[in-house]
This record gives structure tokens, C-alpha cells and sequence, in this order.
């Protein structure tokens, strides 16, 4: 009977339906596969690899000078800052006293002041005394009313102190949000170099790594003689330096030879380009600026063919890295974090200017 009959069985059901979506969605990956849309990024050759390595180092040490010059600009602020909350408390406590002096003659006054001045005459025991004391009481009243105006000179400085303070800490505070934002960029930069440069095996890293020249860095164990004082130059040097200042920032940057690179840093144990330079002048007696695009106007300019031991070299065109000359157109400089404090060639890199330093 029809009422009895079995129902038929649908042939993509239960588990036979799961089986039949899993085949389905397996060749659709597959297909994907094929067709050029779902595989992997392809991988970068070495020269690949050198070459957006030095990109985001380049960057990098731009993002860096900016850091070190917001870093320059918020430490000057801070101290700024500092300066007028030591002036405005000083202010405060010579307010203080000048009030607590009012306060004393304005209570004595109060005691003293019920009896009007021409019957304290009449009733006085002592006319002439009372004269004298009258009129030194009229000059009293002109020193107090100096040291009401001196009170309010004090609140008025107080105010413009205050007023200062608040511009530096808006200034300091923009400042650090800048500081916050660069060292962002720098991270950002130096992790992505760092990714690229761990998939690489470590010749090629060496090879990717290594100076214009292909050789490995030189260390300060190297057993080279620096420059000696008075720009003469030792067994092993490069050419002489033109003045005891040159050569003794010639004589710093080669002792620190193989230091590590660390953005930001100023030595002695580490250095970025920059801090490199300042430190090795700093050595010298001579204070320059921090950033590479202050430093080429820390003395008068100088073109390539004139260089001489010392000088400062600049490269790129946003004036972003920055070396130490040593003669034979060669400089000590702090390349990027994959590589210590070194000897480079000068054309190395894009040349974009020189600076004897004054």
C-alpha cells in the first residue's frame, strides 16, 4: 500500500552531504590556488632583500634625526620648565614674607587707629613729641604703601612665571607626542628590516650586511694606530688632520670603532650617526648641534674635493646620515642597527654635502 511505502533518501544527505560541501570547498581552494589569487608572497632575492633593507634604514635614521631633534628640543624644554618652577617658587616664598610684613603693620595700625589724629594732638601729654611721631608715622604709611606696590609686582611676575610655564609644558607636551610618534616609525622600519633579514642564511646576511666595498666592518681591535694629537699622522693612519680639534675627533671615532649602532644614542659605549659626530667633536672641546640637518651648519660648507680629516660628510638628500672624514676618501661612520661603527668609503652612499666644523 502507498500509505506504507518507504520515503526515498535524498543522495546528499546526512553524511554523505557533509563529505560532498568538504570535496566542494577543497577544490575551490585548490582552483584558488591555480588561478594565482590565494598562494604565498613570493620570495625576495638577496640583492632583493639589500636592497629594501637599505630603504628602511634609510627611513629609519630620517625618523631617527626627527627623534633626536624633538628629543634635543623636549630636554631643552623640561629644563626651561624646571628654570621657571624654581623662579616662581622663589617668587612665592619673597610674597609670602612681604605679606606676612603687611600683615603685622595692618594689625598694629587696627590697635592703634581708633582715635582721630587731631584730639590724639589735643589729648597728647607731649605736643611736640606727638609731632614727631606723626610725622614719622607719614613716612611709615609712604613705605607701606611701597611695599603694597612691591606685593603686587610679585603677583604680577608670579602670573607671567605661571603664564610662561603653561606655553613650555603645552610645547613639551607636543614635543613628547612627536618623540612618540617617531620612535613608532623607527621601530616599525627596523622590525620589518630585521624580518627580512632573518630569512636569509647567515652568508648571505654577512654579504647583504657588509660595507660599499664588500669587506666586513673594521673593528677597534684591528691593531691600527689612530691619528695622534697636532694632526700628524701615525704608521697606519689615514692623512693627517688639519688641527689638534680635527684630529682629536678623528682620534675618538677611530677608538670607537666596531660600537654598536643604537638609534638615539650618544655614547660612549653606543652611538647613531649623529651622536657619533657630536660625541667625537664633544671629545675635542667643541659642542655641535644633534641633528645631521643642524650639524652641516656647524661650520662653514666645504666641497667634496676639499675634504680633509675631520670634516663632516653628509648624505641623502633630506641631509639624514652623517660620517666622520678621515682622508682618502674614506670616513668613520655608525651605518644602521645591522652593523657596528665602521670605515666606509665615502661614495658609499649619496653624497649631499661636507662641513668643516668652526
Amino acid at each position: 500500500m502507498a500509505a506504507h511505502r518507504k520515503p526515498r533518501q535524498s543522495p546528499l544527505s546526512g553524511h554523505t552531504a557533509r563529505a560532498a560541501v568538504t570535496l566542494a570547498l577543497a577544490g575551490a581552494a585548490t582552483a584558488t590556488g591555480f588561478d594565482g589569487t590565494g598562494h604565498a608572497e613570493p620570495r625576495l632575492t638577496p640583492a632583493q632583500v639589500k636592497a629594501k633593507v637599505d630603504q628602511l634604514y634609510q627611513e629609519a635614521e630620517a625618523a631617527t634625526q626627527k627623534y633626536d631633534g624633538a628629543k634635543d628640543q623636549a630636554d631643552a624644554a623640561q629644563r626651561r620648565l624646571k628654570s621657571l618652577q624654581d623662579q616662581t617658587a622663589r617668587r612665592q616664598e619673597q610674597l609670602n614674607s612681604a605679606r606676612d610684613a603687611l600683615g603685622a603693620t595692618a594689625a598694629a595700625q587696627y590697635r592703634d587707629g581708633g582715635i582721630d589724629p587731631a584730639w590724639q594732638l589735643v589729648l597728647s601729654g607731649d605736643p611736640d613729641r606727638y609731632l614727631d611721631d606723626a610725622a614719622f608715622a607719614e613716612r611709615a604709611g609712604d613705605r607701606q604703601a611701597a611695599a603694597v606696590a612691591r606685593v603686587r609686582g610679585q603677583l604680577r611676575e608670579i602670573e607671567q612665571l605661571r603664564g610662561a610655564a603653561r606655553v613650555v609644558l603645552t610645547g613639551l607636551r607636543s614635543r613628547q607626542a612627536e618623540l612618540k610618534r617617531q620612535k613608532a616609525t623607527v621601530d616599525a622600519e627596523l622590525g620589518e628590516a630585521r624580518r627580512l633579514l632573518s630569512g636569509l642564511s647567515p652568508e648571505q646576511r654577512a654579504a647583504v650586511t657588509a660595507d660599499g666595498t664588500g669587506r666586513a666592518s673594521r673593528s677597534a681591535s684591528d691593531g691600527r694606530d689612530p691619528l695622534t694629537q697636532g694632526g700628524v699622522a701615525a704608521p697606519g693612519a689615514h692623512a693627517a688632520a688639519p688641527d689638534s680639534r680635527a684630529a682629536a675627533a678623528v682620534a675618538y671615532a677611530y677608538s670607537k670603532l666596531g660600537s654598536p649602532y643604537v638609534w638615539g644614542a650618544t655614547g660612549p659605549d653606543a652611538f647613531d650617526c649623529s651622536g657619533l659626530a657630536q660625541a667625537a667633536y664633544r671629545s675635542a672641546g667643541v659642542s655641535i648641534p644633534r641633528t645631521t640637518y643642524a650639524q652641516i651648519n656647524a661650520g662653514h660648507r666645504v666641497s667634496r674635493s676639499e675634504l680633509q680629516p675631520g670634516d663632516l660628510v653628509f648624505f641623502y638628500s633630506g641631509i639624514s646620515h652623517v660620517g666622520i672624514y678621515i682622508g682618502n676618501g674614506q670616513m668613520i661612520h655608525a651605518p644602521n642597527p645591522s652593523a657596528p661603527v665602521r670605515i666606509a668609503p665615502v661614495d658609499e652612499m649619496p653624497f649631499a654635502g661636507a662641513t668643516r666644523v668652526a
